[in-house]
């Protein structure tokens, strides 16, 4: 008996590394479609709605849209190339037939696109290459074409998976074509489409059995609740249908189906039926959560669990104590943060939130990434809080300590090559592979204790002078390595005292290390305010101002000049604290701090620390 099939719908995924150029290409589809009118004003990376992601440039969110071509509806799901956000990615690879994998036509395979195919193949899924960028000067199609074959044979391809078509694109310039001279450009991505009808499986329809719908993705609104978004797998569901929710932990509940959404463009439309093969938001069901299924009240079925991946990395978030706190934010008690965290937790299901005392959090994640703009998001929105150091999640693996490995993929100039190896060295880095090519350039790849990476960015720039490229992504969990791996080797310098900082105080203090404020900041005795030649930490006074006498010097008139200061981003600094120190968060400042402010108590734990090595 032949399967009916659905040939009106198509359902795929575009998958990259990050700033291959995925949602300038989905942004092209769309305007292409004819979806948007004459006069309708669309934003250039109008998937990205998230302010973050168009700071950026990066997509944090999946997220779902369509077009209709030639008869066809074309589900499009954008996803995250950022290794931080891979769970999304896993999930949507359960919704679609079909992937295309986007490749800079420069830059070729990278550590995430090994690691979006990876999951893609896993789930037997039909891809299309996209050489992307094909417009660049430096694009070597046919080479990249090459690396991505290599990539899917190392990945396990299967011989049908090996028979990919290959499109040739540059979505900056909405072109697109099945031949790699970039001067054979068709003016339109028609071919990108005819690929897609032609490569990526229809659905089955088999609309008249009983309903299975998976959940994948949520979203939240106050006004309908919790939504999930997913894929209708069989049968169909109406509005005001009552249908059953199979939980994860094996216990049901039933419900009845108060709004279903569909996409179209930009938009998400109401709609009264979904069918097997559609991908769609339902509202109506408060407690649902990722990976649960719905189904018919008289026919109760789950579909396989989908995996969520585990957090690797672990922060506590804590009330904001510092002597500047509540003078900046407009949300600072335990509740508001804890309402907050909470909320969070409705639509990402790769956050662990626990409590560790009445005013701090244990908050795990999937990497910096992840937990930093979590972070960004709170300060923007109003919060104040303060964060401690980072550390990675040891898990304990058939009675063995384990920490997550990454490997880790460095492009850097020929003359860094040898610090940077001595560097991951350092670090309890393995190197894996190294490539070297004609344009004075190296690859370099290492399996790296996700330990040794914390705090390492900023020396890898100035070992590279700010050429190197540096790319992540988790690879497994190993046996522990003893001793300490990676962190700050030098110490800080720290205020004494509460006052403005000065610029007489500053100058006198150059020459003992890198200084992290301007004059005229406020700081506090404990505040981090530079950072210290040696290791050890040293506390200054960076309020003194000159002192004042009747003499006039000869010098009275010139201005002092000063070294521009180090102004850390938020990942910068997250990345640069140690044990005893605490960032503090606010809506318009960023500071670092000892936990402990006062210096004498400093240093009597230090001295307690140093006998209990003893």
């Amino acid at each position: 008996m032949s399967l009916k099939i659905r040939n009106d719908i198509r359902n795929i995924a575009i998958i990259a590394h990050v700033d291959h150029g995925k949602t300038t290409l989905v942004d092209e589809l769309l305007k292409q479609s004819g979806i948007f009118r004459a006069n309708e004003h669309v934003e250039e990376r109008a998937m990205d709605s998230n302010d973050l992601e168009r700071e950026r440039g990066i997509t944090i969110l999946a997220k779902n849209t369509a077009i209709d071509y030639a008869g066809t509806r074309i589900n499009i799901l954008d996803t995250p190339g950022h290794a931080d956000f891979g769970g999304e990615v896993e999930r949507i690879m359960k919704m679609v037939d079909g992937v295309l994998l986007v490749v800079d036509a420069y830059e070729g395979t990278m550590p995430q696109t090994r690691f979006v195919l990876k999951k893609a193949l896993e789930q037997h899924l039909k891809p299309i290459v996209v050489v992307n960028k094909i417009d660049k000067d430096s694009a070597r199609p046919e080479e990249v074409v090459d690396e991505v074959i290599d990539l899917f044979i190392e990945l396990g391809a299967d011989d049908e998976q090996l028979e990919f078509p290959v499109v040739y694109a540059s979505a900056i310039n909405g072109t697109a074509s099945l031949d790699s001279n970039p001067l054979n450009q068709a003016e339109n991505m028609k071919c990108l489409y005819d690929t897609i009808l032609k490569y990526v499986p229809a659905p089955v329809d088999n609309s008249e059995e009983p309903l299975q719908f998976q959940t994948a993705l949520l979203d939240y609104n106050d006004y309908v609740g919790r939504i999930g978004i997913g894929r209708v797998f069989r049968g169909s569901m109406r509005v005001g249908d009552a249908v059953t929710l199979m939980k994860l932990d094996g216990s049901t509940k039933n419900f009845r189906v108060t709004k279903i959404f569909g996409y179209f463009g930009l938009k998400r439309e109401e709609i009264e039926e979904a069918k097997a093969g559609d991908i769609v938001a339902v509202s109506g069901m408060s407690d649902i959560n990722v990976g649960e299924t719905v189904c018919h009240v008289d026919n109760q079925e789950a579909l396989p669990v989908l995996h969520i991946d585990e957090p690797t990395l672990q922060m506590t978030f804590l009330v904001n104590n510092s002597p500047f706190a509540g003078k900046e934010g407009k949300f600072v008690t335990a509740s508001k943060i804890e309402d907050r965290l909470m909320q969070q937790l409705e639509t990402d299901v790769s956050l662990r939130v626990e409590q560790s005392s009445s005013d701090s959090w244990v908050v795990s994640g999937r990497g910096e990434l992840h937990l930093s703009i979590l972070i960004e998001n709170m300060r923007r929105e109003g919060f104040e809080l303060q964060v401690s150091k980072p550390e990675v999640i040891i898990r304990n693996i058939d009675g063995v300590d384990c920490e997550p490995i990454e490997r880790v993929q460095i492009d850097t100039p020929d003359e860094s090559v040898g610090a940077v190896i001595e560097s991951i060295g350092q670090r309890k880095g393995d190197m894996v592979d190294m490539q070297a090519d004609e344009n004075g350039q190296t690859r370099l790849i290492f399996n790296v204790p996700a330990r040794g990476l914390i705090g390492y960015r900023t020396e890898f720039m100035s070992l590279t002078k700010g050429y190197g490229i540096l790319n992540h992504t988790f690879d497994s969990y190993q046996p522990m390595q003893k001793g300490r791996v990676g962190g700050r080797r030098n110490g800080v310098l720290v205020a004494q005292e509460n006052g403005q900082a000065t610029a007489y105080s500053i100058s006198s203090l150059e020459d003992r290390g890198i200084v992290f404020i301007e004059p005229g900041t406020d700081v506090y005795g404990g505040m981090i305010v530079g950072e210290n030649n040696r290791e050890n930490d040293l506390t200054v006074n960076i309020t003194k101002a000159k002192a004042q006498t009747n003499v006039r010097s000869s010098t009275k008139d010139q201005t002092v000049t000063l070294k521009k200061a180090k102004i850390m981003t938020l990942e910068e600094s997250l990345e640069y604290l140690n044990d005893d120190e605490y960032l503090e968060v606010t809506p318009e400042s960023i500071r670092l701090r000892k936990k402990e402010l006062d210096k004498s108590a400093r240093e009597r734990i230090a001295r307690k620390a140093k006998y209990a090595e003893e």
